[in-house]
């Protein structure tokens, strides 16, 4: 079933109001959520609501949090969340980031106290439309990536987004987790009933999973093992995922005084997710505009590069996201009827209207 994706804020936006966010911050994570789903990153959109419900019904989501600043130098800032969602600390951070590096040549803002902001490449490509290089980071709650050679989970997936400004191409924007996949993705391979890719998921001695559910199962806590760092196995170099993943963790949440979801699991701490955001401004280091002129050349050759299949052309970190963004918002944006099914028993425990009962 497709939806036109201003049904589908709408709805968001109306579940949020009746949970009892502000006003503007309601506005700001519905959006937040909708663009993912139009980029086809369906596993940060709408469907993130039935774990949001969760988090609110146990106590963890305080809903009429909003953001505030605990320091601001000339450079730098801490915001704190206030327990509430990531989505409208993650952009008023990546703002005042920006300001900064507009005024200053360089923006860094932190964030604590805080919860899943979605994706994260739409924070860095807020800086990217400004005409400003951007880099997010981003600590989650889940314990659910096994170190190299671990059978135990230690990491979360750890997401870092990268964007730059390019003149005629669109900017270059890099969105990705630190480990194969992201968590969610696995619960939509489950809503579809598809078996998961090989590597994606290894029990406790290091087998792969492939029966989503089951793999749900283990990233629940139902047993050893969990999600591979990037590059899946030791051999093909999950060293370095798990390295990044490190890093991500310590400037997202080390540098601000947020969690280690892992050592808060085990003393009974509240999970505190923490977020950074950067921003440079290239007119600090270049002649205004050469920076974009650049890029653009750099990213044309990388996209002229001769294809290995002529069906399958080279393309830049980006443009999988322009391509699904242009069809869904011709053609609605796709969600299983399971996740249908929850949305309406979402709306009915909230006591807003349904309003996903025709589909496009």
């Amino acid at each position: 079933m497709r939806f036109p994706a201003a049904t589908l804020q709408a709805q968001t936006h109306a579940v949020l109001l009746a949970w009892g966010l502000q006003p503007d911050c309601a506005e700001t994570a519905a959006a937040a959520m909708i663009h993912a789903d139009v980029a086809g990153i369906d596993s940060h959109g709408i469907s993130m609501l039935p774990t949001y419900e969760m988090l609110r019904e146990r106590g963890d989501l305080v809903p009429a949090a909003r953001p505030s600043t605990v320091r601001d130098g000339t450079v730098t800032a801490l915001l704190d969340a206030g327990g509430g969602l990531g989505h409208p600390a993650a952009m008023a951070a990546m703002r005042l980031a920006a300001d900064k590096a507009s005024a200053h040549g360089v923006g860094v803002v932190s964030v604590r106290n805080s919860h899943h902001f979605g994706a994260a490449g739409q924070y860095a490509a807020v800086a990217a439309e400004r005409g400003l290089v951007g880099l997010v980071t981003t600590s989650a709650r889940s314990v659910s990536v096994v170190p190299t050679r671990g059978a135990l989970p230690r990491l979360s997936t750890n997401p870092i987004a990268f964007a730059a400004p390019a003149r005629r191409s669109g900017p270059f924007l890099l969105d990705m987790s630190t480990s194969t996949v992201a968590v969610n993705k696995v619960k939509v391979y489950g809503y579809d009933d598809r078996p998961l890719p090989s590597g994606w998921v290894l029990d406790g001695d290091g087998v792969p999973v492939r029966n989503p559910h089951e793999a749900l199962g283990i990233l629940l806590g139902a047993g050893a093992g969990g999600l591979t760092p990037l590059g899946g196995t030791a051999e093909l170099s999950s060293h370095k995922g798990y390295g990044l993943a490190v890093m991500v963790q310590i400037l997202s949440a080390t540098l601000c005084g947020a969690t280690f979801a892992a050592a808060a699991a085990g003393d009974g701490r509240p999970v505190d997710i923490g977020h950074f955001f950067l921003a440079i401004d290239p007119a600090a280091f270049r002649e205004d505009g050469r920076f974009e002129d650049d890029l653009d050349d750099l990213l044309d050759l990388l996209r002229a590069t001769p294809p290995a299949d002529p069906a399958q052309p080279v393309l830049v970190p980006g443009d999988p996201e322009a391509t699904a963004r242009d069809e869904r918002l011709r053609n609605g944006v796709p969600l299983s009827g399971v996740l249908v099914g929850q949305l309406r028993e979402i709306c009915g425990r909230a006591g807003t209207p349904f309003l996903l009962d025709a589909a496009s």
